[in-house]
């Protein structure tokens, strides 16, 4: 858009006056600028509604989620930290044969990184046969030995994971990060489809979609499933860090469409190695906790002797078969950024398969050679802290500057194993509704995944749109939000 093009001006401008192709994958359109068949509905509908309507529609989104307080909290601002989550009003829309690839791939790999955390705990097995190395293992921050030789609950570590995918301009969806500590957002795609059907019925209505109302009982399936044995009717509890934590509308939602106790850790007490919850009518036992708390605070007399979030004697309770945790303790080596470079290995090692969703090239910066071509090619790669996420410590090399390349030199050159590097990759851009105009912008999808008894994945996900244009960065904490994840029918 033109800087002297005024809002009104684009008012009556055709709605997708300013949509451009590149090189990326276009949700919406063909290379040759036909919509795709999943699309052809709402690309019809968008000519036709007026831009005084759809923006009608979008603001009765965001005072839904204003009225609902669905926020987010952003750290280290100087404006507030508590922001609205912000929603893009046009649903992305995934055929049910593109799914189908999605869901066997995530069920895949989701198990065999429950044998691989399983494995590392117990025998390490694939440790001796030197799939993956020893050091990257023992060196990893989020390595509990506090956990070795301790049996979880059916043998599954991580219960709740949502791993992060993005579709490359050949059209097939690829691995870019494995979630597994506490993925968040879950609530955010829950909410987006309720505002949906609120604010777009006749759109909505259109489409044959797949559900996923039910993801709060089949969560909670899954917690039942992780009971201690002889335990018939769990107690479960969401342990949460308190008001101030970022996704505390999460913790107070899914605890809610659970029916379960929301806890802090001053709420609850270890006696004989068993925890109860302080209540109204005195002290109830607790059987199953779902944990919003890293690993370092869950109990000060493990981890951080400093932390006031969690409970004193936790983890002895745990060891001692009384409780068990969602997820386990320990989980965090298997979604380190640089053990995320050998996933196909370990799928192949326990699974005997290829995997089915691909790895983005992932350059590991403990590697001499790979450290000194990342060294040499900061300005075209993105590097990323092993440890971090919400798209903190992280350098986009192409749109940074030299001083930022030059602090991300030093960082690497200190402390290698902190970091990789990924080439810059123009992942899928999505028709979005901002200003009056409908714009591409890059998104990417997170789908939730939960191991109990069996691997349930809801047909859909949250999909982060990074709507600064130009941006690849999906983040909330960094500008980007959220849209509604359409999965079809056949």
């Amino acid at each position: 858009m033109d800087s002297t093009e005024t809002f009104t001006q684009r008012a009556f401008l055709p709605p997708f006056a300013n949509y451009q192709l590149d090189i990326a994958y276009d949700e919406m359109f063909t290379p040759e600028g036909q919509p795709r068949p999943n699309y052809q509905y709402l690309h019809q509908l968008l000519l036709e509604l007026p831009a005084t309507e759809l923006r009608q529609r979008q603001h009765a989104a965001d005072i839904t989620f204003l009225n609902q307080g669905i926020t987010f909290t952003v750290y280290g601002g100087s404006d507030g930290t508590e922001r609205i989550f912000p929603y893009d009003l046009l649903p992305r829309i995934i055929t049910s044969d593109e799914w189908a690839t999605i869901e066997k791939g995530l069920t895949q790999r989701i198990i065999a990184l429950n044998l691989f955390l399983k494995d590392i705990y117990h025998e390490a097995h694939i440790l001796n046969d030197k799939i993956v190395p020893k050091a990257l293992v023992y060196s990893c921050r989020y390595f509990r030995r506090e956990m070795m030789g301790l049996r979880v609950p059916n043998d599954i570590y991580v219960s709740i994971a949502g791993i992060d995918l993005i579709r490359l301009s050949d059209g097939q969806f690829v691995v870019l990060e494995d979630n597994l500590r506490v993925p968040s957002g879950v609530s955010y795609m829950l909410a987006n489809r309720q505002v949906m059907k609120h604010v777009f019925p006749r759109l909505f209505s259109r489409y044959d979609i797949r559900p996923i109302d039910h993801y709060g009982q089949a969560l909670l399936a899954t917690l039942r499933s992780l009971a201690p044995p002889n335990c018939t009717d769990p107690t479960i509890a969401l342990l949460t860090p308190g008001v101030f934590n970022s996704a505390y509308f999460e913790h107070t939602f899914l605890a809610r469409q659970m029916g379960i106790e929301l806890v802090e850790g001053r709420d609850l007490l270890i006696h004989n190695n068993i925890v109860y919850m302080r209540t109204t009518g005195g002290l109830k036992r607790v059987d199953v906790i779902y944990r919003r708390i890293d690993d370092d605070f869950v109990d000060p007399l493990a981890f951080r002797p400093d932390s006031t979030l969690g409970v004193a004697g936790l983890l002895n309770a745990y060891r001692c078969g009384n409780v068990s945790l969602a997820n386990a303790i320990g989980t965090g080596i298997a979604d380190d950024k640089a053990l995320y470079a050998y996933v196909p290995a370990i799928i192949r090692y326990y699974l005997k398969e290829d995997p089915i969703l691909q790895n983005v090239e992932t350059y590991l910066l403990t590697d001499k050679s790979q450290r000194n071509y990342v060294l040499e090619h900061l300005g075209e790669l993105v590097v990323k802290a092993v440890g971090e996420s919400g798209g903190y410590g992280m350098l986009i090399g192409p749109h940074s500057t030299q001083e930022q390349r030059e602090q991300f030199r030093k960082r690497i050159l200190v402390e290698p194993r902190n970091y990789i590097a990924q080439p810059t990759l123009s992942f899928s851009r999505a028709p979005c509704f901002l200003d009056g105009q409908v714009e591409p912008r890059h998104v990417d999808l997170r789908p939730y995944i939960l191991y109990g008894k069996q691997v349930t994945i809801v047909p859909g996900g949250l999909t982060r749109v990074a709507l600064r244009r130009g941006s690849l960065v999906v983040n909330s904490s960094q500008g980007g939000g959220s849209k509604d994840t359409w999965i079809l029918y056949d």
